[in-house]
């Protein structure tokens, strides 16, 4: 992975806002209020620097004094489309630009569907504000979908056709996004700064350490967990309670737990 600017612990509370290029009067107005929200909520917000959605998303987000990460689809010393380079400066300086295509890698209309899998694999969840029955941004939802991840699409009017593949997604069973609010009751991120304040109060010792080493994105259910680490039923108990404060792993349904922080400097070493 190709770095530039820089992660930031805060950036595992993250969110994408993508959808299409085209993007109408209504797409724009609520592209602007969702990033503004999810920022000033202390959210992330994560887009693919493309025209329309995209880059309304980032832009808001620094608007708003929030933090905004920006995956291409090209070299990071390529940036596309070329118009969008001060903004891509921008998003350096208050978030970072992230590929998984070396430098000098041109940005060729196949590159763009696989760089959609690091849009939701950063984020908690996807939003879909506006999109055609091919656009890009159903690719995202389909990874999101995939990686465990919440999708959620914004209503249209029913006959534009940048709705038309929102309203197949809300069809499918992807959640309707009335409102931000609606994302941080069902991601349990109503609590950032609490999580925040209680990841610096209580450090990881060798029990969470055990405990969040056999986590993954699988959730395992506590019974599970106990047979595998051979401790007592009350000690995961109370530490997982502990790590689910710090925003480390997140109850899933029936007791079963999956892990949610991944140190930056593992998952995405790059230079700046």
């Amino acid at each position: 992975m190709y770095l530039r600017g820089q992660l930031s612990e805060a950036d595992q509370w993250a969110v994408a806002i993508v959808g299409t290029r085209r993007v109408t009067a209504y797409g724009r107005q609520v592209s602007e209020e969702i990033a503004r929200q999810l920022v000033q909520n202390g959210i992330t917000v994560v887009s693919g620097l493309a025209r329309g959605v995209d880059s309304i998303a980032h832009q808001a987000a620094m608007n708003n004094d929030g933090r905004t990460l920006a995956v291409l689809g090209s070299g990071l010393d390529q940036i596309y489309p070329p118009e969008h380079r001060k903004l891509a400066d921008e998003i350096i300086h208050k978030g970072a630009l992230i590929s998984d295509y070396p430098p000098g890698t041109a940005p060729e209309a196949a590159n763009f569907p696989p760089r959609n899998r690091i849009i939701s694999g950063l984020s908690q969840a996807v939003i879909v504000v506006e999109a055609g029955e091919k656009s890009g941004a159903l690719i995202t939802a389909a990874f999101a979908t995939d990686q465990g991840r919440e999708v959620f699409a914004v209503p249209g009017y029913l006959y534009a056709p940048q709705s038309k593949g929102t309203n197949s997604l809300i069809h499918e069973g992807a959640h309707i996004f009335t409102d931000v609010k609606d994302i941080l009751d069902i991601l349990n991120l109503t609590q950032i700064s609490h999580y925040q304040t209680a990841r610096k109060a209580l450090p990881a010792d060798a029990t969470e350490t055990q405990l969040f080493s056999l986590l993954g994105r699988e959730a395992l259910h506590v019974d599970e967990i106990r047979l595998q680490t051979n401790l007592p039923i009350e000690q995961v108990t109370s530490t997982l309670t502990l790590m689910e404060l710090k925003g480390l792993v997140r109850q899933v349904g029936s007791m079963r737990y999956i892990a949610i922080y991944e140190p930056a400097a593992d998952y995405l070493p790059g230079t700046d």
